[in-house]
C-alpha cells in the first residue's frame, strides 16, 4: 500500500508561487552554497541536497529519505523525523542576506483521524534570533502537501554584515495515527526525481 501511495505521489505536482525577484542591482554577482553538517533521522548521509538557483534569489533542499509514518507497519520512532542543516552561504562583500520565504512540499496519506505536522526554523549561528512556524495537516487526506512561511520586510532577520555566520535550518515531520484506523498514515518531504524540493526565498540587502 505505501508503495503504491508513494508511486501516487509522483505523478502529482503542486505549483509554488514564489515572491517578486529583487531588482537585478540588489542582487549579488555570485552566490555559493556549502553544506558545513547534516544530522537527523529524516537526512541520512548522502540523502539531502543544496542547490542555488541560477538568479541567485533562492536556494533549494531535495531530500529523498525524509518519510515520517504512524500505524500499522511503522516502528516506534517513526512518527518523528527531523533534520537539521548548517549551511555556509559565500557571497561578494557588501551584501548581507535575509530569508524572506521558505516554502516547503511533500505528500501526505493521512488516514481519517490522522494528523501530520511540518514545522521548520532557521537561525544564524551565534544569534539569538529566530524563525520558526508549524503547519498542521489533517485526514483523511492522500495528496501533495505545500506549506509557506513569509517573513513581513520588518521580521526578516539578516546576518550581520562582514561577519561569516553558518545558516542553520531545523525541519521536522510528525504523522499521529489517531484513533479512528490502525492502517498506515504518513507524510514524507522527499523526491525520487529531485521534483519536489523545499525552496528558500534570499532577501539580499547592501550593507
Amino acid at each position: 500500500m505505501l508503495k503504491t501511495v508513494l508511486a501516487a505521489a509522483l505523478a502529482l505536482s503542486a505549483v509554488v508561487t514564489a515572491p517578486a525577484a529583487q531588482a537585478v542591482s540588489d542582487v549579488p554577482d555570485f552566490v555559493t552554497i556549502d553544506v558545513v553538517t547534516v544530522n537527523g533521522s529524516g537526512c541520512p548521509a548522502g540523502t539531502a541536497a543544496v542547490a542555488a538557483a541560477d538568479d541567485r534569489t533562492a536556494f533549494t533542499i531535495t531530500y529523498s529519505q525524509y518519510l515520517a509514518q504512524a500505524g500499522q507497519g511503522s516502528g516506534p520512532t517513526d512518527f518523528r523525523k527531523n533534520c537539521q542543516l548548517n549551511i555556509r552561504v559565500s557571497y561578494p562583500q557588501g551584501f548581507t542576506f535575509g530569508i524572506a520565504q521558505a516554502d516547503y512540499r511533500g505528500f501526505a496519506h493521512l488516514q481519517e483521524g490522522a494528523t501530520g505536522t511540518e514545522r521548520g526554523n532557521y537561525y544564524f549561528q551565534g544569534m539569538s534570533q529566530g524563525a520558526s512556524r508549524t503547519h498542521n495537516f489533517y485526514g483523511p487526506k492522500t495528496d501533495n502537501w505545500q506549506a509557506t512561511d513569509r517573513a513581513q520586510v520588518s521580521e526578516i532577520i539578516y546576518a550581520p554584515c562582514g561577519e561569516v555566520r553558518h545558516l542553520n535550518i531545523n525541519t521536522e515531520l510528525r504523522v499521529n495515527a489517531g484513533t479512528k484506523s490502525k492502517a498506515n498514515s504518513f507524510m514524507t518531504m522527499d523526491s525520487t526525481d529531485s521534483s519536489v524540493s523545499t525552496k528558500y526565498q534570499f532577501s539580499w540587502k547592501r550593507c
